[in-house]
Parts: structure tokens; sequence; C-alpha cells
């Protein structure tokens, strides 16, 4: 378990537990939460969360969450899986290393060389 403190508009940024489902209990704050469904549909699935309310997030599947009060928002996350794994989509695609090939982010991405130097250079 985990308690998780979000300032204004903080975010918890998409990420992925390939081990584990995660539920997540507001005590808190107002929370939009959303996760995207695998392959072929890929759907969003999205929420706002109000203190006492409750989510899950199934195991594998890319989500994040996001304070979107004016004030702090609070959390307590559980997971199923004692080794979880956490994998931040940004920094796994944009900050691997050695780095992914510009051509093949460009390509997967739809994007310019230029831009994929760019998020590369955050990461």
């Amino acid at each position: 378990m985990v308690r998780i403190d979000y300032a204004p508009w903080g975010l918890n940024p998409p990420h992925t537990h390939p081990r584990a489902t995660e539920i997540l209990t507001v005590l808190e704050g107002t929370l939009q939460v959303g996760f995207v469904t695998s392959n072929p549909d890929n759907r969003f699935i999205t929420k706002v969360l109000q203190k006492g309310d409750v989510f899950v997030f199934p195991v594998g599947l890319v989500h994040f969450q996001r304070n979107v009060g004016n004030g702090n928002a609070v959390v307590i996350a559980a997971l199923s899986s004692q080794n979880p794994g956490a994998i931040t989509i940004g920094n796994a695609v944009f900050g691997a290393n050695p780095s992914i090939p510009w051509d093949i982010l460009a390509r997967a991405f739809q994007v310019d060389k230029s831009v994929v130097d760019q998020l590369q250079a955050k990461f």
C-alpha cells in the first residue's frame, strides 16, 4: 500500500504495472483517473473521483491520475503483488538507454525527427 499526495494539478503520468492490479481510494480532493484498454480497441476509460470514491486499474494497462482540484488530493493505493513493477511510458520510450532509434519513434508516433529529439532530450 502507498499514500500518494498530489499538489493542485499534480500528475502521476501514464504508467503500467505489468504484474499487478491497482486499487485506489480517494481520501481528500478531486482526482481524474484513466486507463487505456488493450488492443485492438485501445479504449480510453476515465472518471473524476471525489473523496471516498474507489477505482481499479486492471493489471498491465496504461493508466494515470491527475489532481483536477485547486487544493491538495490524497489517495491510498494498493497493488495485488509484492513485486508489481512500474513502467512510466514516457521514460521507457523516450529515455531508453541506449536510445530507441529516432526513425522507429518518428514512425510509431507519426512525428518528425525534431520532435523525437526534443522528447529524448527531456528524458
